[in-house]
């Protein structure tokens, strides 16, 4: 199954985009009216010589548009010689319309007057008015690299969490901005600046549609600053993220990320960098632009850093212009893009699909939108498992007819999928594929259990549930014992997963085996894992909701769920170029246009390993080609390898050490 890798292509003469949200530590926000040419080109120097290519800029709505019919000529004149900046300095730049939210506050031209900024027919045509004025301006000088609608609309033009526009307001307004673009002659590429919060990735409806909205845009950019419980699942929240903003096919730009080094260590503020820019990398991303350029010591009394004090500190440099650990890991970073010739790259294909149900992003009548939480985190756990079992995963969504084949379909803890769906899974189990699901009975009472047709068919089980009763997990780790080999996993072998979950979905669910046969039981003796074969393939039951359980465990990751994914991977025969015994190091596999292929090893370790991977082929250091066998990484490291076939015949079995139990690693340090 395809990997979505999609990269942006209207511009080939220029890098792949890696750079930073820019404003000027001379005024924030309100660079343009202390704007200083010097400290500029000062700023931009710095962030071209650790290797950044662009910046994300921003026409500050309140000071660009004073008057409905206005254009700040003074304004207009000190941007171009902002963007002379860049042409001097080997850079370009994206720059943003409608910048009304910022950093924690909104701000509103002052004649405005509370009109709605999708609705009000004169409003929006002054935004389209603007935004054309501004491009058609603009659009020629070379240091322009594309362009970008808004920043964070969803937060501005409504508070979406209270009263969120349609969807069909949201997509007009779009297509008038976009469409204003096109109008002044600018053909470079555009997108929205909306921060992909909307329902395909988000599961909340805020009015922005990705695939509403694909006509008019040319890629998507997340913005990606929620937390997590584990870290883990906080360093793969990016890539996940990207993932399902791939939705529409798009490329897909990391628009947004980064934090406040008020809030951590100098330290692991270069580790999120490291974690975020590789992981979304194997993600899908294709262009990364850190928030932000530069700290704002001197602006402690300026809207918004006076009530918001760490917005201050986000810079990946301080406010003397002195790197910081996100802009070095962005450095190392760079010249790994370099070595690899990333924008040549794609990633390889995979053996196994995430399913995404359609729940996630559809109002089926009388479904509860309160169940969207439970689906996306049950995905990203799952994601973050799969990772850990070295096992490439495409996302394939049950919304479009889940396209594409696979040898191995998880739907971790799944509850809700729609009729048509559960004949197809039945249907590609016949025809070679293992399709595994693990039960949830939900989070909430009204709809508690399984919401698809005939699981006991799909499975060949008998469920024993009480209506409307959920059936409690009474322990507080499940204990999974195998009754039989499988794939890797020894009769005898027992894997333990802490037990979570609300009063609803800390549940089980009781079946009786009819045409599955039971290979794993739970410390009473009862069936929790299942395998019913069926034509040339077969389906998977787990009775309890592991991923679920994972993702509401702090500190859970690595969880005992990546062995069983890994044997999953071996029964399905499922192709895994590259593993790694120990858990904390995953392994993924990007493709030259050329045939080359480059191995990027990740470590979710807190200390240091020397791991030694098992692959298909022979593992060579970019630099010099040397062979390598051990590896060494640093606490939370990345080596990325070339991986070389072998010289004679292909081992076609998969490595037997890559389902071996988990193994102590030396420790060394990191190669990056």
């Amino acid at each position: 199954m395809r990997r979505h890798s999609a990269q942006l292509t209207h511009q080939p003469d220029v890098l792949p985009w890696l750079g930073a949200n820019f404003w000027s530590r001379t005024g924030g926000p309100l660079m343009w009216r202390n704007y200083d040419p010097e400290t500029v080109r000062e700023e931009l120097r710095v962030l071209r010589e650790h290797g950044l290519t662009m910046t994300r800029s921003f026409f500050y709505w309140p000071d660009f548009h004073p008057e409905p019919h206005r254009i700040d000529e003074e304004l207009c004149a000190r941007f171009e010689d902002f963007l002379d900046a860049h042409r001097e300095t080997g850079m370009g730049t994206v720059p943003t319309f409608i910048v009304g939210h910022m950093s924690g506050e909104n701000w509103d031209p002052a004649w405005r007057g509370g009109r709605d900024l999708y609705e009000d027919v004169w409003m929006v045509g002054r935004q389209a008015w603007f935004v054309g004025r501004m491009a058609r301006r603009f659009k020629d000088h070379p240091a322009v690299t594309g362009w970008l609608i808004t920043n964070e609309m969803p937060g501005y033009g409504r508070i979406y969490q209270v009263d969120p526009p349609s969807s069909d307001m949201v997509t007009a307004w779009a297509q008038a901005m976009c469409n204003a673009v096109r109008a002044s002659g600018a053909t470079q590429p555009v997108s929205l600046g909306d921060g992909a919060w909307g329902i395909e990735v988000t599961g909340r409806d805020n009015g922005f549609s990705l695939r509403e909205t694909a006509e008019y845009v040319d890629f998507v950019g997340p913005h990606v600053y929620r937390s997590d419980t584990d870290r883990p699942r906080q360093h793969y929240r990016a890539a996940f993220e990207c993932e399902l903003a791939a939705v529409t096919g798009q490329p897909v730009v990391l628009e947004e990320f980064g934090l406040s080094t008020d809030t951590v260590s100098a330290a692991n503020a270069g580790v999120f960098y490291r974690q975020t820019l590789h992981n979304s990398l194997l993600g899908g991303a294709t262009g990364w632009i850190a928030w932000n350029n530069t700290d704002y010591d001197e602006l402690w009394d300026q809207s918004p850093y006076d009530h918001h004090p760490f917005e201050m500190h986000f810079g990946i440099t301080d406010s003397t212009g002195a790197p910081k650990e996100p802009l070095r890991e962005l450095a190392a970073f760079a010249r790994v893009l370099k070595d690899v010739d990333f924008a040549r790259c794609a990633r390889a294909d995979a053996g196994a699909a995430l399913v995404v149900p359609a729940f996630l992003e559809r109002g089926y009548p009388y479904s509860r939108p309160a169940d969207r939480p439970l689906i996306f985190t049950s995905l990203h756990q799952g994601y973050v498992t799969a990772r850990a079992a070295d096992l490439p995963v495409a996302l394939t969504r049950e919304a479009d007819g889940m396209p594409g084949e696979a040898s191995l379909y998880l739907l971790p803890a799944t509850r809700q999928l729609t009729t048509r769906t559960r004949r197809e899974l039945a249907r590609r189990a016949e025809a070679g594929a293992t399709v595994y699901l693990s039960f949830c009975s939900g989070e909430h009472p009204a709809t508690r259990g399984p919401w698809f047709d005939d699981l006991d068919g799909l499975f060949g089980v008998e469920l024993r549930l009480s209506y409307g009763v959920a059936e409690p997990i009474g322990d507080d780790v499940l204990e999974m014992t195998f009754t039989e080999d499988f794939g890797g996993l020894r009769a005898g072998e027992v894997l333990r997963f802490p037990v979570a979950g609300n009063e609803d979905s800390r549940a089980y669910l009781p079946v009786e085996p009819r045409e599955g046969r039971v290979v794993a039981v739970d410390a009473h003796g009862r069936p929790a894992l299942l395998v019913r074969e069926t034509g040339a393939g077969r389906t998977v039951l787990a009775t309890y909701p592991l991923e679920h359980m994972a993702a509401r465990t702090p500190h859970v990751n690595p969880d005992a769920t990546h062995r069983l994914y890994a044997a999953l991977a071996r029964v399905a025969g499922v192709r895994r170029p590259v593993t790694v015994p120990d858990p904390h190091v995953s392994a993924d596999v990007l493709v030259h246009a050329d045939g080359r292929r480059f191995v990027w090893l990740v470590s979710q370790s807190p200390e240091p390993l020397v791991v030694r991977p098992d692959a298909e082929g022979t593992l060579h250091a970019l630099d010099g080609g040397a062979p390598v066998e051990d590896v060494p990484l640093e606490a939370y490291g990345v080596a990325v390898l070339e991986l070389r076939p072998e010289r004679g015949p292909v081992q076609e079995s998969e490595p037997e050490s890559e389902l071996e139990p988990e193994r102590e690693s030396e420790s060394g340090r990191e190669s990056r």
